[in-house]
Order: structure tokens, then C-alpha cells, then sequence
């Protein structure tokens, strides 16, 4: 088990969003998240990350998951398209939250960049401005980034959102690549409504009147 949600609640002020919801993600899980807009999924993750305070329950960590060096890909990037950085300065800023007090990046930090570029096959572009490059190599971008703070848990949302169809299912190659061969474990807020056909290993359902967990059955000959 990396971590359990126990009967959270989760809100804004006094409106709950979340209510009473449990499920445990275990090593290597790849879970999708789905449900309509307004459901509560992106505030689930902010709760996952601590971003907001649960209304009622808990999230219990494993002690070998520490909060701060999960993997965050958020809907909304806050990397500017029009910022002048290259791929592989991105990509490293993922290892900040691991610099502690050091003023600069360790060798390892480098190192680990640069395994991350490799996995997503975008090493070639490293010195590649960020804002010359496609919608499907600016998420890889992000994807590597994300792996530069993590060996464990990755949580991307709607990451697919902007990719067009042949972007997107290299994507999720990409990231079925990262849950089996490098055994990360994965959570995904998705708005495609069959997703679970060709991703992951679990569904979250979030409904207004409830939700559903459950385990499903991918074939990677439906991507």
C-alpha cells in the first residue's frame, strides 16, 4: 500500500465537494479517474497532495511515500509556452523540491534528467526552447519533468487534454511504459469517456451520488 483514503470529505468553505469516499492505491496501480465536469475529480488530487485540508476523514501514507516528492502534472501547466527555457532546464526543475539547501543541482539531479529525457525519446530536443516545440513534445516535457521528482507515485491531470489523437495515444504508450517496465505507480483525471479500454489498471468513478472503484482489464492490441 502506498497510501489509503478513509472516508474523506473534501470541500471549499462549507460546500462539500467529496463526500465519504475510500479506496487504497497499492504499488504499481495504475488508477484512471473519471466523472462529469464539476464532480469533484481535480479537487480529490488537490486533497491527495495536501493542497487543501480534508473536511472530514484522513489519507494515510505508507512511510516509505513522502507527500512532497510525488509527481504533479496539473491540467493547467505553470510553465509559460512563451518562456525562454530550454527542454533540459525544465525537465531538471522537476528535482527542486529534492535540492534541499543547495543553491544548485546535484550530478545525480543531471543524471536523472537525463534518464528521464531518454525514457520519453525526447533527448534529441533537450536544448530545444520550450516554446518551439509541438503540443505532444511540451507534455512529454512535463511528463519528464514529473519523473525527475519521483521513483513512486505520478499524478497527472486530464494530461491528454490538448493532444491530438495520434499525441495522445503515444502518450499513453508512454505512460503504460512508465507503470510496467519502470513499475511507477500512476493516477489519472480523464475526460475521455472510454478510457478504461485501452488505460489503467483501476477506474475511480466519481458520481454526484457516490462513487464507484473497481478493477479493469486493459488490452494494449485497443490502443
Amino acid at each position: 500500500m502506498l497510501f489509503e483514503v478513509k472516508n474523506l470529505t473534501l470541500g471549499y468553505e462549507n460546500e462539500k465537494i467529496i463526500k465519504d469516499i475510500s479506496f487504497v492505491v497499492s504499488d504499481k496501480d495504475f488508477i484512471i479517474i473519471t466523472g462529469k465536469n464539476g464532480a469533484g475529480k481535480s479537487t480529490l488530487i488537490k486533497g491527495i497532495l495536501g493542497l487543501i485540508k480534508p473536511m472530514g476523514g484522513e489519507i494515510i501514507f505508507d512511510e516509505s511515500l513522502n507527500r512532497k516528492l510525488i509527481g504533479y502534472m496539473p491540467q493547467e501547466t505553470k510553465v509559460d509556452s512563451s518562456f525562454p527555457a530550454s527542454v533540459f532546464e525544465i525537465v531538471l526543475s522537476g528535482s527542486i523540491n529534492k535540492m534541499g539547501l543547495r543553491p544548485f543541482y546535484s550530478k545525480e539531479q543531471k543524471n536523472k534528467a537525463i534518464d528521464a529525457l531518454k525514457i520519453l525519446n525526447i533527448l534529441k530536443i533537450k536544448n530545444k526552447s520550450f516554446q518551439d516545440l509541438s503540443g505532444g513534445q511540451r507534455q512529454k516535457t512535463l511528463l519528464a519533468r514529473s519523473l525527475c521528482a519521483t521513483d513512486k507515485l505520478l499524478i497527472l491531470d486530464e494530461p491528454s487534454n490538448n493532444l491530438d489523437q495520434a499525441s495522445r495515444e503515444e502518450f499513453y504508450l508512454l505512460l503504460m511504459k512508465l507503470n510496467k517496465e519502470l513499475g511507477i505507480t500512476i493516477i489519472m483525471i480523464s475526460h475521455d469517456q472510454d478510457i478504461d479500454k485501452v488505460l489503467g489498471t483501476k477506474q475511480l468513478i466519481i458520481r454526484d451520488n457516490g462513487y464507484e472503484f473497481k478493477d479493469i482489464e486493459v488490452e494494449e492490441d485497443d490502443l
